[in-house]
C-alpha cells in the first residue's frame, strides 16, 4: 500500500512555539491524490475548539475525502497520498502514531456499523484494547458513553442483547457512544443522518449540541438545513476546492462567492 506523504510535511513533526487555544485543527495548502487523480486542491482552513463545523457541497466535491485526511483514514486506500500540513493543537498529525491519533480524533460513518457483539461490548471494545483492566471502571465508562450519546435510557435494561436488535437511529447513536468511549478531542461524522428518519435525525442533532461542550465536531452533510441548524461554521466545497469558509449564518445569508450562493439557494448541485 502506497500511502506516501510528500512535500514539507514528510519532515519530522514540528510544534509551533505558541498554540492558539481556540484552534483545534488546521490544514494548510493540503493536496490529496488517489493515484494520479487530484481530489483536493490547496485546502487551508482553521477549525475552532468546541464548535461544530460542517462541510457542504455536491457529491464528489471532496468534502468526505477531506474529512478522512483529518485522522489519516485515507491510509487504508491504495496509492493515496497527501501533500501539505494538518495540525492538531499545533502538532503535525503526520508525526503522530496513527492509533494515538485516532483515539484523539474519532469517526462515525454514514452507515451505522455496530460490531456483531452485544450493546455493552460494542462500547467496551475501544476501552478494552486501550487497557481498561478494572471491570467496575469499564462498566462506569460504558454507561457514561451511552449517556453522552443520549441512548442510555433506551438500552440500560438490554446491554447484553445484540447491537443488531436496535433500530437504525439507535445503532447510529451506539456507534457515536463507541467513538466517545475513548474520550476523543474531535469527533468526525460523515453523513451520519443520511439513512435516518426525521425523528432519529433530530435526536442526533440534539446530541451534537450537547457534545460540543466536551469535544470539537466536524460533520459532512448533504442536508443544508442540517448544516444551518447544527454548525457554528460551514465550509463549501466544489470540485476539490474550498470555495468559501465562514460563520454559518454568513454562508447561508450573505456568501462572498457566487458559487456558494448558487448552491445554498438551490440553483445548482
Amino acid at each position: 500500500m502506497d500511502t506516501t506523504k510528500t512535500g514539507a510535511v514528510a519532515q519530522a513533526s514540528k510544534t509551533p512555539a505558541t498554540v492558539n487555544p481556540n484552534q483545534k485543527l488546521a490544514a494548510k495548502d493540503l493536496n490529496f491524490f488517489y493515484g494520479t487523480f487530484q481530489a483536493l486542491h490547496g485546502i487551508t482552513i482553521k477549525i475552532h475548539t468546541n464548535c461544530a463545523t460542517a462541510f457542504i457541497g455536491p457529491s464528489g466535491c471532496g468534502k468526505s475525502t477531506f474529512l478522512r485526511t483529518l485522522n489519516r483514514m485515507y491510509e487504508t486506500i491504495r496509492n493515496s497520498r497527501v501533500e501539505g500540513e494538518i495540525l492538531l493543537d499545533g502538532e503535525d498529525i503526520f508525526g503522530l502514531e496513527v492509533s494515538h491519533l485516532r483515539r484523539r480524533i474519532g469517526m462515525v460513518f454514514q452507515k451505522s456499523n455496530p460490531f456483531p457483539k452485544s450493546i455493552f461490548e460494542n462500547v467496551a471494545y475501544g476501552l478494552r484494547i486501550n487497557g481498561y483492566p478494572n471491570k467496575a471502571s469499564l462498566r462506569d465508562s460504558v454507561e457514561q458513553s451511552l449517556r453522552r450519546a443520549a441512548i442510555w435510557e433506551e438500552v440500560k435494561d438490554k446491554l447484553h442483547q445484540s447491537a443488531y436488535s436496535l433500530s437504525g437511529g439507535q445503532q447510529q447513536r451506539l456507534c457515536i457512544a463507541r467513538a466517545l468511549a475513548v474520550d476523543p478531542e474531535v469527533l468526525l461524522l460523515d453523513e451520519p443522518c443520511s439513512a435516518l428518519d426525521p425523528i432519529a435525525t433530530a435526536k442526533i442533532e440534539d446530541l451534537l449540541f450537547e457534545l460540543k461542550r466536551s469535544c470539537t465536531i466536524v460533520i459532512v452533510t448533504h442536508n443544508m438545513q442540517q448544516a444551518a441548524r447544527v454548525a457554528d461554521y460551514t465550509g463549501f466545497f466544489l470540485m476539490g476546492k474550498m470555495i468559501e469558509f465562514n460563520v454559518t449564518r454568513v454562508i447561508f445569508k450573505n456568501p462572498a462567492h457566487k458559487e456558494t450562493e448558487d448552491y445554498v439557494t438551490g440553483r445548482f448541485g
